[in-house]
C-alpha cells in the first residue's frame, strides 16, 4: 500500500513504524514518537538512523554519548539540530515533542554524532508556483551515513514540490536507484506517483499531517499544497549503491517546466523558516561534544 494514513502503522511506543518489510522492499524505513517527559528506550539492530526533532526538545543517549537537542516549535519554525544513531547500539531517548527517526539498513558502523542545525543547507528550489524551501540535512554533500539520506521540503500554501516530476529507479541510466518514503505535517496538501513505460504505479492521496507515502519506484510529484495550508514532508531515501546519490531523471513531457523558472521571480514566502540558533550540545561531563 503506498499511501499510509496517519495512525495505521502505531505499535507502541511509535506513533508511526515502517520498516523495510512492511513496506516491501530493502533499505529505507521510518519511526514517529510522541512522548511527554517519559523515556523510551530501543536498539537499532540493522538500521542506521537519525533523531530528527518535529516539535520539541529531548535528549538522546547512545553509545556512553549524550547529546542534548534543542529542537523546534514546529517545522515551519526553524531548521533543527539532529543526532546519528550507528548499527548495533541501545539508545535511550527522553523529553517531549514530536520526533521523527529515519533508517536505513546499513553494515559500515559510523559513529554517534550531532548535527548542529547552523550547519544545515538551507536551499531555495524553483521559482514563481514553483517556489519552495530544502533543508538538506542529511544530504549525500551534508552528512556522512551509510546508506541513509533525508531532506525536508517547506512549500507555501498554493505552491507546487517536487516538480516537475521525477524519478530514480533505473540503473546506468544516470539515476540513483532508491527507495523513498515521503511524511507530511501541516496540510492538506496532495502527493502524485505514477508509474514508467512497464512499471505501473497510480497514487493521489490527499495528506496531512501523520500521512505517509511510500515510492517504491516511479515518478513522483508533484506535492501540492492547498491554498491556505503550508504542507512539509520529510524525504527519506536509500538504495543499494555504495555511494549516496540523489540522481534523478525528469519526466520527459514536464522537463521544460525547469527552463521557465529563469524568468520568474522566486516566491518571497521562501526561506520559510528563521535561521536557526547557535547550540553547542552537552555532553555527559557538561562538555561540548565534537561535531561532525
Amino acid at each position: 500500500m503506498s499511501y499510509i494514513p496517519a495512525g495505521s502503522t502505531a505499535e507502541a511506543p511509535w506513533a508511526l513504524r515502517i520498516s523495510p518489510e512492511t513496506a516491501g522492499w530493502t533499505y529505507a524505513g521510518l519511526r514517529a514518537l510522541n512522548i511527554s517527559g517519559e523515556t523510551v528506550e530501543f536498539g537499532t539492530g540493522d538500521e542506521e538512523m537519525l533523531v530528527v526533532p518535529l516539535s520539541g526538545s529531548c535528549l538522546v543517549e547512545c553509545d556512553g554519548v549524550r547529546l542534548d537537542l534543542r529542537g523546534r516549535e514546529s517545522v515551519f519554525g526553524a531548521v533543527t539540530d539532529f543526532a546519528y544513531l550507528p548499527i548495533g547500539s541501545g539508545v535511550r531517548l527522553s523529553g517531549r515533542g514530536r520526533f521523527a527517526l529515519p533508517s536505513a539498513v546499513a553494515t559500515r558502523r559510523l559513529p554517534v554524532r550531532y548535527g548542529p542545525a547552523e550547519d544545515v543547507p538551507v536551499e531555495v528550489r524553483g521559482a514563481g508556483r514553483a517556489s519552495r524551501q530544502v533543508n538538506n540535512f542529511c544530504a549525500p554533500d551534508a552528512f556522512e551515513c551509510d546508506k541513509l539520506v533525508a531532506v525536508e521540503v517547506l512549500t507555501p500554501e498554493g505552491n507546487w514540490s517536487s516538480y516537475p516530476p521525477h524519478k530514480h529507479d533505473t540503473p546506468g541510466d544516470g539515476e540513483a536507484v532508491l527507495e523513498e518514503i515521503y511524511y507530511f505535517e501541516g496540510g492538506p496538501g496532495y502527493q502524485r506517483v505514477y508509474g514508467s513505460p512497464g512499471r505501473p504505479i497510480d497514487v493521489l492521496a490527499e495528506v496531512s499531517c501523520g500521512d505517509v507515502v511510500l515510492v517504491p519506484h516511479g515518478y513522483h510529484g508533484p506535492s501540492m499544497a492547498a491554498p491556505g495550508y503550508d504542507l512539509y514532508y520529510l524525504n527519506v531515501l536509500a538504495g543499494p549503491a555504495p555511494k549516496r546519490s540523489m540522481a534523478f531523471c525528469d519526466d520527459p513531457r514536464h522537463a521544460w517546466i525547469r527552463s521557465t523558472w529563469h524568468d520568474q521571480p522566486v516566491d518571497p514566502r521562501v526561506p520559510m523558516t528563521r535561521p536557526p540558533r547557535t547550540h553547542e550540545p552537552a555532553s555527559a561531563n557538561g562538555e561540548p561534544e565534537a561535531k561532525a
